[in-house]
């Protein structure tokens, strides 16, 4: 694992109300043809799609005993596991009533589970083991406000774990092994100015790293009684396409992704003795994705990129024929998630664009893959879309991937355009430090079946594709980034995909910031838009961030822009759609998490209040037991039902009713629920329909 942790973030004339509440067209009835889609598609239903997955996330031990996965347990994620040869004997080992557990691993006792968890989607996470054989669980981090990270795991020392702790100071980890059967913390290193560590098997750190001025990042070499020697610094331009990776067997040469002296981020291999360095495997597009190396020997044996789809380059021949099998299973994209840790059994899991992940446990001594399961049962044999990579220029020439899903039955030629102009959402993602890929998606599935073409854009600052596509994001908020979105618009309408009097804009994090400034940079482009735990002002976002993340404020300042400046904040403004609520003349939907750490909900607040001052109608969904995002099931789908109708309101598509999906659910709309039909009725008692959207002491602390 790296121990430099950038986390996915995001950064973040009146529409009459009349038009809104009682004189645009009601939605399309379910099942009724609007001439966007075939009559005689059905309707998915939202708990297919965002109901709980009926497996997922397997995991071999390390001995090839047992597998593990995630299913549900009245209807929240567990871990069960089950013996390799007896499938059918699984059982659930953890028991988590709440949020469902979605991140854990095998210890190499092969005898435990090692998860985290939050608090209602509060990010301070918890690190718990739970014994296979018993299920007795224990708090291996039993400190309340503490975001625990697993630094790394070793086969070398089975029955501990590395976890950096930030409960000495919030701003920095320390470094601590952790015993698992017995809770014992021994601090291994403690830190006051890093912003993360690279270990190695040993459980030695080797290297430090931490923020230079310029936005950049300077590695420090441990030299003894932890005393840091310079080894490295990263300029600004490579610091997001540059960084340690891990060690070889002997711990003498360290494997990194490098752009440094190119433009994608490449394997090398570094000589940590005369600091020469070795090409490992490179793209002409896209930086190193995955790296598939063997447990024990740490040899390099595949290295994956994405640029349209993902590939593999072979580089050990001993795999090449596993390879090459295992395409012989199916279409899809390829990929390695669990190995024994002699390296002779795999994981592998098949994603398609139209259907359920395909898990195999592959024999490779035998060279013989055995079908385990599919993530969800319920999609196998729906009419499902096809998802169509695409390359866009933007105005300046840049290369924009981006994903297109058109609705079943509308492209009978498959040339990825419809028979006919479709409404659009344009779906943005969030970070903006992440990107958009090939496969499933269930929001591409789910707006394509309500009729709508459904588009996702890798706008400059996306990463995956070298060091020039990320930097051409500089301090491009709302400007060149928000660019590449109205270019990708203009495209659809242009190959006669989109009308353009029927688009929507729609994302989460980065994604709803996006779509706050569609509405008011851009206001006459988009139709509606929906904001999901997206930042109002990228100002008061910076303001707010979580303290661990401090360490790398330098990478904000630089990329994004400066807070702590009077210059900066005056530039962070000109930015921020706060500012710019006077332009919104098209309907709103926001959705948040009342314990968001990164996005606060004050962020969505400010936004409601300046615009509910000015009388410019907005609906606001608020959960107060998530975070950023909805990671409850019964929240998902009770938001998306909004957005459902939402969308058919102002796009004309297809909607199923809201049913059941508000039930278990934390949904409240404090405002705006008389704008979207049928949301004020299903609302159950004491939902918090209607009530302000802050207290006095909340508005005034965003106001100021």
């Amino acid at each position: 694992m790296t121990a430099f942790r950038i986390l996915t973030m995001a950064v973040v004339a009146a529409v009459m109300a009349v038009e809104v509440r009682g004189q645009t067209p009601a939605p399309a009835e379910a099942g009724a043809e609007q001439g966007n889609i075939m009559p005689t598609v059905p309707i998915i239903p939202r708990s297919i799609l965002f109901g709980n997955p009926d497996r997922a996330a397997p995991r071999i031990s390390p001995n090839g005993e047992q597998i593990a996965f995630l299913a549900p347990v009245d209807g929240v994620l567990n871990v069960w596991v089950a013996p390799v040869k007896e499938p059918g004997k699984a059982r659930a080992i953890t028991s988590d009533k709440h949020r469902g557990v979605r991140i854990y691993y095998w210890s190499y006792d092969n005898e435990h589970i090692i998860y985290l968890q939050d608090k209602g989607g509060d990010e301070n996470w918890r690190v718990y083991a739970v014994s296979v054989a018993s299920g007795a669980a224990r708090d291996l981090t039993p400190f309340d406000g503490v975001a625990a990270q697993i630094e790394t795991l070793s086969p070398k020392y089975p029955g501990e774990i590395l976890v950096a702790l930030n409960n000495r100071k919030p701003e920095y980890h320390d470094l601590h092994r952790v015993n698992i059967r017995s809770g014992e913390l021994q601090l291994v290193c403690e830190n006051n100015e890093f912003a993360g560590f690279v270990a190695d098997d040993n459980y030695a750190v080797r290297l430090a790293v931490r923020m230079t001025p310029d936005g950049g990042s300077e590695y420090l070499r441990h030299g003894g009684d932890f005393k840091w020697e310079p080894f490295a610094t990263i300029g600004m331009q490579d610091s997001l396409t540059t960084a340690p990776l891990g060690f070889d067997k002997s711990g003498d040469t360290l494997y990194m992704l490098d752009s440094r002296g190119r433009n994608t981020g490449a394997l090398v291999a570094v000589d940590l003795a005369d600091g020469s360095k070795r090409l490992i495997a490179e793209h002409a597009h896209a930086d190193a994705a995955g790296v598939l190396s063997h447990p024990t020997e740490k040899t390099i044996q595949a290295v994956s990129f994405n640029y349209l789809r993902n590939e593999h380059k072979i580089l050990d021949q001993a795999v090449a024929a596993d390879f090459d099998y295992l395409r012989t299973l199916g279409h899809g994209d390829i990929d390695v998630v669990s190995q024994t840790l002699d390296n002779q059994r795999w994981i592998v899991a098949f994603s398609a664009d139209d259907g359920p992940v395909r898990y195999f446990l592959h024999d490779r001594e035998k060279r013989e893959a055995k079908f385990l399961f599919t993530n969800r049962r319920t999609l196998e044999g729906l009419m499902l879309a096809r998802m169509h990579p695409l390359e866009i220029k933007a105005r300046d020439g840049l290369t924009l991937v981006s994903y297109l899903t058109l609705p079943y039955g509308s492209d009978p030629d498959g040339n990825a355009r419809p028979d006919r102009l479709l409404p659009m959402v344009l779906l943005v993602h969030g970070g903006p430090w992440a990107r958009d890929d090939w496969g499933y998606d269930p929001y591409h599935q789910w707006l394509s079946n309500r009729g709508y073409a459904v588009l996702s854009v890798n706008f400059r600052g996306s990463t995956g594709f070298g060091k020039e596509f990320i930097n051409a994001g500089n301090r491009e908020w709302a400007a060149k980034m928000h660019d590449d979105l109205i270019d990708a618009v203009e495209w659809a309408v242009r190959e006669r995909v989109a009308d353009r009097k029927q688009i929507a804009i729609m994302g989460g994090s980065y994604g709803g910031y996006a779509t706050l400034v569609g509405l008011t940079f851009t206001p006459d482009v988009f139709a509606c838009g929906v904001d999901i735990v997206g930042p109002s002002s990228i100002v008061t976002l910076l303001q707010t961030i979580p303290p661990y993340w401090q360490p790398m404020i330098e990478l904000f300042a630089v990329r994004v822009g400066d807070h702590r400046t009077d210059e900066g904040r005056a530039f962070l403004e000109s930015r921020s759609p706060l500012h710019f609520v006077d332009r919104i003349r098209k309907p709103l939907l926001i959705g948040q998490g009342a314990n968001d750490p990164r996005v606060k909900q004050s962020e969505s607040d400010q936004i409601v209040q300046v615009m509910q001052s000015k009388n410019i109608p907005v609906t606001y969904v608020l959960y107060p037991d998530e975070g950023h995002g909805f990671a409850r099931p019964e929240n998902n789908k009770s938001f998306n039902a909004v957005t459902e109708i939402f969308l058919a309101q102002h796009l004309k598509g297809r909607f199923e009713p809201i049913g059941e999906d508000f039930r278990g659910a934390s949904i409240q709309v404090p405002t705006g629920a008389e704008f979207v039909p049928g949301v004020k009725e299903a609302l159950p008692a004491g939902s918090g329909a209607g009530s302000k959207p802050t207290d006095p002491a909340r508005k005034e602390a965003v106001t100021k």
